[in-house]
């Protein structure tokens, strides 16, 4: 079973539609290894994954390069903080945390007001993606 959820989470993660998600339910739930330990995992886990879908995607002209290069910086130090943070905070308050940043973000994606506003936001044939 461990083979499959680990071939659905790197066809999610590739998509990067929240393969890692799967990932940690497994890991948390099914595997009952604590929320540190599963995360350190997903993230190892995720690296290669992450190397072979960044190569299709710059292959394929899906990189909006100026763009990364604004959330870079922000991301490393967000990475470090989040990383040293997550030592701190108790196993169970950490999985906790977990499960409320997953809720918002799923009762955001079930209700939000697709307003006429967003039909004009950028799609991906509308910048240069390979600058």
């Amino acid at each position: 079973m461990s083979a499959v959820i680990g071939f659905l989470t790197g066809i999610l993660a590739s998509m990067g539609l929240g393969g890692g998600f799967i990932l940690m339910v497994w890991l948390t739930a099914f595997e009952k290894i604590e929320q540190r330990a599963a995360q350190g995992i997903n993230l190892l886990f995720f690296l290669p994954i992450a190397i072979l879908s960044l190569i299709l995607h710059l292959k394929n002209g899906l990189i909006n390069k100026e763009l990364v290069k604004k959330l870079a910086f922000g991301g490393i130090i967000g990475a470090i903080i989040g990383t040293y943070g997550a030592q701190l905070i108790d196993n169970q308050a950490l999985r906790k945390l977990f499960a409320l940043f997953l809720l918002s973000f799923g009762l955001r994606e079930l209700f939000w007001n697709k307003s006429p506003a967003h039909e004009n936001t950028p799609k991906t044939s509308d910048y240069p993606l390979t600058k």
